[in-house]
């Protein structure tokens, strides 16, 4: 990327090649992620993926306690 550039050669040799470190880091949590999110996909449908949950509603909604519940 950065040929015939002395002042990214001494940054390399001071730091390390920090770009090639962020690309390794990414490729190994793409990974992750993938063996994370296998068990989502249904099986028999390579490369297919279930939907996400619905998301939670932003209307009103009762919910339900047992008698007494949340009384001080």
């Amino acid at each position: 990327m950065f040929q015939d550039s002395p002042i990214y050669d001494r940054l390399v040799a001071e730091r390390g090649d920090v770009p090639a470190g962020v690309r390794r880091e990414a490729d190994r949590l793409r990974r992750e992620v993938e063996a994370v999110m296998l068990p989502l996909r249904p099986p028999g449908v390579p490369g297919a993926v279930l939907p996400p949950p619905p998301a939670p509603s932003s209307q009103w909604q009762r919910v339900h306690q047992l008698p007494g519940a949340g009384v001080p």
